[in-house]
């Protein structure tokens, strides 16, 4: 590996963000799973979540184009709803699913400098009452057209860059919040990869 390689990955590390994380569940169009990656990887998002329900565990997600990014993120894939909470209850102080209800709040009202967990679901469906009555509460991004929803993938990436613009303010991104032993292991990881 050369220096610049070595480097870059440490970099990239070191801006890692444990305390943000995202959930697709039952996310169907599997560009909208890569497009959510390669977001999360450019704010800084290691770990991803993904809830499939209705279908066995996939070994790869979507296109060639977008796949690039599913080798840099840590995807943590489950079957059951209760399963994948029970795991982020671990880690998240607050967990909030995106939904249109009228005791959802504004995005920009959630503090993003606490460990969150963001919940986006099924293109037509949205996220199920399981996963709304596990979550500490919903969100929507204001929105001032007539139609009420964006695309899952453009909704991550406003809700997660609106994560991102909190935590670099609050110098987040100033100090590595990654453990260790996740670094070394990542680090042996990518090495197959280039850059």
């Amino acid at each position: 590996m050369t220096e610049e390689r070595k480097n870059k990955v440490e970099r990239v590390l070191h801006h890692r963000q444990s305390n943000l994380t995202i959930v697709l569940e039952d996310v169907q169009d599997p560009r909208n799973v890569t497009a959510a990656m390669r977001t999360c990887d450019a704010v800084g998002i290691q770990d991803v979540y993904v809830i499939n329900t209705g279908k066995p565990i996939l070994k790869k997600f979507g296109f060639r184009s977008g796949r690039s990014a599913e080798k840099w993120v840590t995807v943590h894939q489950f079957t059951s709803v209760e399963d994948c909470f029970s795991e982020l209850r671990k880690q998240f102080d607050r967990i909030y699913t995106t939904h249109l209800a009228a005791d959802a709040i504004d995005l920009y009202s959630i503090d993003f400098t606490q460990s969150v967990a963001l919940v986006f679901g099924h293109e037509t469906d949205g996220v199920s009452e399981k996963a709304m009555s596990l979550a500490d509460g919903n969100f929507i991004i204001p929105q001032m057209g007539m139609v009420q929803s964006l695309n899952i993938s453009v909704a991550c990436a406003v809700s997660i860059y609106e994560a991102y613009r909190q935590k670099k303010l609050a110098g987040h991104y100033d100090k590595s919040s990654m453990p260790e032993e996740q670094k070394i292991i990542l680090k042996k990881e990518w090495r197959m990869y280039d850059l």
